[in-house]
């Protein structure tokens, strides 16, 4: 098996919609050791960060932040491990179009 470390995905998610971040190629899995969220606006906002297995269509069940607030000109950075299989998707929502939303792990293989 190949481990390959790598930026996973990164968007800058228009205002009030869920985009996707990062899916899972097929015959992969991914660890995803860290997300960065940045705030770029010079006001306070909310973000709100989901994983969908097999890319299931969203659900409360789902979430693993929801309207964490982050305050103007900032960043949040999430810890995670989460370990992900094949067409597993990340999807974030934020309150403005100037956040971006960064995710960084390793897919193996």
């Amino acid at each position: 098996m190949a481990e390959t470390i790598k930026v996973l995905g990164q968007e800058a998610p228009l205002a009030t919609t869920a985009t996707d971040v990062y899916t899972v190629p097929s015959a992969t899995s991914a660890v995803v050791s860290t997300i960065v969220i940045a705030n770029r606006a010079a006001t306070a906002g909310t973000f709100r960060l989901s994983v969908r297995p097999a890319g299931a269509a969203q659900a409360n069940k789902h979430y693993v932040a929801y309207d964490i607030a982050i305050a103007a000109n900032d960043s949040t950075t999430l810890t995670l491990g989460i370990t992900l299989g094949a067409a597993d998707v990340i999807t974030a929502y934020c309150s403005s179009d100037n956040m971006s939303v960064n995710a960084f792990g390793t897919e193996i293989s």
